[in-house]
């Protein structure tokens, strides 16, 4: 950085003073990780180096940060904080030819609501609560503190963006920007699948003097659910593996009695999928938990 505040390439010395990158480094300051987005409104491609992710690309895409080559490569995994990798000879030519701004939300702690049009904008009226806006081309960019899983059309017009993803920057918006509402992060929890597996038709075991199976109490059954739901929500890592055996341990204590039902399931699944796990995911991990068991 030279005393007039601009940006120098640190191989050739030459000002790097696009506006494009003043913005990145502004953003960089406050703690938003910036990455250049090419023609089309979309990240540059990788690298030759790592076409085709040749290169392995970054651990599971699930962190930020600049791939080894040190290009503008992976998309929203390029976006950065670093001052030197955004002045960097390998990212001057990128800058030049960028037609806008973007930023990795959920590196910086942040949810957008992308609002497509004014039918979504209407309906983020009345069942969100005010936060930070931003006019978009078509909507609205709406602003919460707190990250999550991102997804697309969880309702017509509607895009969740924030960890794994990309925004473009618009500018700081108006407005006081709010904590994440559990209503947002309920719009990525889908419905469980149509097609899940059908309730364990499993026949009770007679109880020696005739007793009742425990798994029929209710209080009994429920905590048990209730700790399966908690072990998935809290998984951290290797969301994928907790699930299977999470649905292994549920079926280990109650598959043998038939007291499972839809709705039990359904909880489980619900769990899985706003971790992250597909509907498909989930009718697999149960399958073969089942068949692991002999169920």
């Amino acid at each position: 950085m030279t005393p007039d505040g601009k940006a120098r390439c640190r191989r050739t010395g030459k000002h790097l003073d696009e506006s494009h990158l003043r913005t990145a480094l502004e953003l960089a300051a406050v703690g938003v990780p910036p990455l250049p987005l090419r023609a089309g409104k979309v990240p540059f491609g990788n690298c030759r180096a790592c076409k085709g992710n040749a290169c392995g690309g970054r651990p599971n895409m699930k962190t930020a940060g600049p791939c080894e080559c040190a290009s503008v490569c992976h998309a929203w995994a390029a976006a950065t904080t670093d001052p030197r990798v955004l002045t960097s000879p390998a990212w001057a030519s990128t800058w030049r030819e960028a037609e806008a701004v973007a930023y990795h939300p959920g590196g910086a702690g942040l949810t957008v609501v992308d609002l497509d049009d004014a039918a979504a904008i209407a309906w983020a009226r009345e069942a969100l609560p005010a936060t930070r806006t931003v006019p978009t081309t078509r909507g609205e960019h709406w602003i919460y503190r707190g990250a999550m899983q991102s997804a697309n059309a969880v309702r017509p017009g509607v895009d969740i963006k924030s960890l794994m993803s990309y925004a473009r920057w618009l500018g700081p918006g108006t407005g006081t920007m709010t904590e994440l509402p559990g209503v947002v992060r309920a719009l990525v929890v889908k419905e469980p699948p149509t097609a899940r597996p059908a309730p364990l038709a499993v026949t009770v075991p007679a109880l020696a003097g005739g007793g009742e199976c425990r798994h029929r109490t209710p209080a009994y059954l429920d905590r048990g659910i209730a700790m399966a739901e908690q072990r998935i929500t809290e998984a951290r890592s290797a969301v994928h593996t907790t699930v299977y055996r999470t649905f292994l341990a549920v079926l280990s204590a109650h598959g043998g009695c038939g007291c499972l039902t839809d709705a039990h399931i359904a909880r489980l699944f619900a769990a899985a999928q706003a971790k992250g796990e597909s509907p498909r995911h989930c009718t697999d991990a149960w399958a073969n938990a089942r068949t692991r068991l002999g169920l």
